[in-house]
């Protein structure tokens, strides 16, 4: 039995979050990395991530800080370059949130014309962001660090920014706390959600590999998706094929 210690972001509810008084892990991620060290008789340990930029995460990784990455972490080109993914468990996209009692107009990204967005850094809602305002369709963007999401949502009341662009599902669980502020887009990208191991880590890829197939395929991951997402077939364009 070995350990298998999974570098997790806080807060990134529904991937990765706390529960309960004791402040334990808990969350989409969390349920389907226990799954999986279970499946292949690993003991698992969270080890939380706390940079500003979540890029960084990577270089923690590749570092031994953790063998494997769960955080709803979106797998890119440039991502690929500096480590391995497994299959997706999700696919999801980037989503767009104001706060629309300040703007009523705005209900997608046509509608950021002279407005500011707000991403995370290292964030992949970074460079679309970035280009909308490259091409005219928005006024700037506004980085945050990765730990600061409350005072980014808390920002499209006061004006600090007018628009926060992050991955769909936490997105809509964290605006759920932050009066006023309402998902208005979803579906602006097509994102894989993926386990990543350190380049060249070609047996802990494919333990990994495995285990998820086994666990989609005898229909634990479809709850664990169904728990945190309420549809088990959401986005599932591609990693139910």
């Amino acid at each position: 039995m070995g350990n298998l210690r999974v570098g997790v972001a806080f807060p990134d509810p529904p991937f990765n979050g706390m529960a309960g008084d004791d402040g334990r892990p808990a969350g989409l991620d969390i349920d389907l990395m226990t799954a999986v060290a279970e499946h292949l008789g690993d003991t698992v340990e969270f080890v939380g991530y706390e940079g500003a930029d979540f890029d960084g995460i990577f270089d923690a990784l590749a570092a031994g800080e953790f063998d494997c990455v769960a955080a709803g972490t979106t797998v890119t080109p440039e991502r690929e370059a500096r480590a391995a993914f497994a299959p997706p468990y999700l696919i999801s996209g980037q989503a767009l949130a104001v706060d629309t009692a300040r703007l009523p107009r705005v209900r997608s990204v046509d509608d950021l014309d002279g407005l500011t967005i707000g991403v995370q850094q290292g964030n992949t809602s970074e460079p679309i962001a970035q280009r909308l305002v490259e091409e005219g369709r928005a006024a700037a963007v506004k980085r945050y660090e990765y730990g600061d999401i409350k005072t980014a949502l808390a920002d499209l009341t006061t004006g600090g920014c007018d628009a926060f662009m992050k991955l769909a599902p936490v997105l809509t669980e964290l605006v759920k706390h932050v009066r006023g502020v309402e998902v208005v887009q979803k579906g602006l990208t097509t994102d894989e959600i993926a386990i990543a191991v350190a380049a060249g880590d070609q047996r802990l890829l494919g333990r990994i590999t495995v285990a998820q197939a086994e666990l989609e395929a005898d229909g634990t991951l479809q709850g664990i998706r169904r728990k945190w997402l309420g549809n088990p077939y959401a986005d599932q364009r591609l990693a139910l094929h």
